[in-house]
C-alpha cells in the first residue's frame, strides 16, 4: 500500500516538474480553471450573449495574473532573491488585475446584469476575487518553487555523482602506481643477485601491467580475475624469495568466481604490504596465509603476514599511501556498509575485510 501511494506521489511530481509535460499541464489547468468559472453563478447573473464576454473577461484576466507571476515574477525577482521587489510587484499585479475586474464591473458587468447587486452581494464578489487571486498566485509560485527544488536537487546529485566518480578514480589509479613502485623495487634487487630470475619476474610483470592497461578498464573486474591476479603477484614474490611460504585458501566455487563482480584492486595493498613487512632480517622462514570465503552474500577476505620485531609496521593512524587510498574507496564504494579490520600481533599482521556482494 505503502509503495503504490510512494508510486502516485512520484507521478505527481514528474507531472508537475517535467518538461515533457508541459503541454498537458497548461492544458489541464487552462480547462480546469475554465470549467470551474463556468459551474459559477455568471450564467445565473447575465444573460447568455452577455456572459461568455463576461466569463472570457475574467477568465483572461487571472489566466494573465498566473503566467505573469509564474514567468516573470517568480524567476526575475523570487529566484534571484529580490524579495522586497518580487513582494511589491506582486501586490502590484493583484492590484492591477482587481482594477482591470472593477473597470469592467463598473462599465459593463452592471449594465448587463439580470438582478442588481446589493452590498451584501457586491462585497461577495469582492472577496470571491481576492480568494481566486491568492489561490492562482500561490499556486504558480508553488508550482515554480517545486520545479526550482526538483532541478537543484538533480543537480546536486549529479555533482555528488561526479565528484564521486573522479575521487575514486583518482584514488583507484594511485594505487597502480604504488604498485608498480614496489614491483621495480623488487626487480632491482633481483637483478644484482639472479639475472634470469630477474627476466622472468619482468616477464610476469608485463603480464599485471597488460592485464591492468587493457583487460581492465572498467570500475569492477570477476572475482576470479582478481584471484588470479593476486596469485600471480604472490607467485612472483616467492620466486624472489625462497623462504616465503604462501598458503592460498578459496573454497569459493568456480561458477560463483565467474559470475560474481568486485571493484579493481580492492585486495593489491593488503597483499602488497603483508610481502612487505613479511621479511625477516634473521633469513628465517616467513608465510603469508590468504583466506577468501563466501558467507550470507558478503565476501570475506582475511590475510595474515608474519613480521619480524627488526622491522616495524607503520602506524595505521598515518599510514601508507596504498592502504589510506584503499581505506578511502572503501567508504566511497561501500558507504559504512563493509567491516575493515587491521591487527598487529608481536609476530603477526592481519588484514580482515567483509564486503557485500
Amino acid at each position: 500500500m505503502d509503495h503504490c501511494k510512494d508510486f502516485s506521489n512520484g507521478q505527481l511530481i514528474n507531472f508537475l516538474t517535467e518538461k515533457r509535460f508541459r503541454p498537458l499541464r497548461h492544458a489541464f489547468f487552462l480547462t480546469g480553471f475554465f470549467f470551474l468559472l463556468y459551474g459559477g453563478d455568471v450564467f445565473q447573473e447575465f444573460p447568455a450573449p452577455a456572459a461568455y464576454y463576461v466569463l472570457t473577461i475574467i477568465y483572461c484576466t487571472f489566466i494573465g495574473m498566473f503566467y505573469l507571476n509564474m514567468y516573470v515574477l517568480v524567476p526575475v525577482f523570487l529566484f534571484r532573491t529580490r524579495y522586497l521587489l518580487y513582494i511589491l510587484f506582486l501586490l502590484l499585479l493583484v492590484y492591477t488585475g482587481i482594477q482591470i475586474l472593477g473597470y469592467f464591473h463598473a462599465n459593463y458587468f452592471d449594465a448587463h446584469r439580470l438582478h442588481e447587486l446589493n452590498r451584501r452581494k457586491y462585497s461577495e464578489s469582492y472577496y470571491a476575487i481576492i480568494i481566486i487571486c491568492a489561490s492562482l498566485i500561490s499556486v504558480s509560485t508553488t508550482v515554480k518553487l517545486l520545479q526550482r527544488w526538483i532541478m537543484d536537487k538533480e543537480r546536486i546529485t549529479e555533482l555528488k555523482n561526479l565528484t564521486y566518480s573522479m575521487e575514486l578514480n583518482e584514488l583507484k589509479n594511485q594505487v597502480s602506481p604504488h604498485f608498480l613502485f614496489n614491483m621495480l623495487n623488487n626487480v632491482k634487487a633481483l637483478i644484482r643477485t639472479n639475472p634470469e630470475m630477474a627476466s622472468i619476474v619482468i616477464m610476469k610483470l608485463s603480464e599485471f601491467l597488460r592485464y591492468q592497461l587493457y583487460e581492465n578498464n572498467g570500475e569492477k573486474t570477476l572475482l576470479a580475475s582478481e584471484i588470479d591476479f593476486l596469485l600471480n603477484f604472490l607467485n612472483l614474490e616467492k620466486i624472489r624469495k625462497d623462504n616465503l611460504q604462501i598458503i592460498f585458501e578459496n573454497p569459493i566455487n568456480q561458477t560463483l568466481q565467474n559470475t560474481t563482480f568486485i571493484p579493481l584492486g580492492l585486495f593489491t595493498v593488503f597483499v602488497e604490504n603483508a610481502i612487505k613487512y613479511s621479511v625477516n632480517t634473521n633469513e628465517e622462514a616467513t608465510y603469508i596465509k590468504i583466506d577468501l570465503k563466501v558467507e550470507n552474500n558478503m565476501l570475506h577476505f582475511n590475510c595474515i603476514n608474519s613480521k619480524s620485531i627488526d622491522i616495524p609496521v607503520f602506524n595505521n593512524k598515518k599510514g601508507g599511501l596504498g592502504l589510506a587510498n584503499i581505506k578511502r574507496r572503501l567508504e566511497l564504494l561501500y558507504n559504512n556498509e563493509h567491516k575493515l579490520n587491521i591487527t598487529s600481533s608481536a609476530n603477526e599482521y592481519t588484514v580482515n575485510l567483509i564486503i557485500p556482494l
